[in-house]
C-alpha cells in the first residue's frame, strides 16, 4: 500500500489505519461528527469576521449558502418564510 500522506511516516499511517480499521462503526461516526461540528465552528468563525456586522440569522443563511449552494439555499429559506 502506498502512502496517503506525505508527511505522516508510513508505519504510523499503516498503524492509523489498522487503528481505524477495529473501531466500532459508532466510534467513526461520532470521530466524523465531531470534524463536522469543527468545521461548522470555522466557517461561522470567518463568516463573523469578514461580517462582523451580521445578525445570528444573517450569519446562518451566509453558513446554509457555504454548505448548500446559493439556489439551494434560496429554496430552504424562501420556502421557510
Amino acid at each position: 500500500m502506498t502512502a496517503l500522506y506525505s508527511d505522516t511516516h508510513p508505519k504510523m499511517e499503516a498503524l492509523q489505519i489498522q487503528i481505524i480499521r477495529r473501531m466500532p462503526a459508532w466510534k467513526k461516526i461520532s470521530m466524523v461528527d465531531d470534524l463536522n461540528a469543527a468545521v461548522k465552528t470555522l466557517a461561522i468563525s470567518g463568516i463573523k469576521q469578514r461580517h462582523p456586522a451580521a445578525t445570528p440569522e444573517q450569519t446562518h443563511r451566509i453558513l446554509a449558502e457555504l454548505l448548500l449552494g446559493a439556489e439551494l439555499a434560496r429554496k430552504v429559506y424562501d420556502h421557510a418564510r
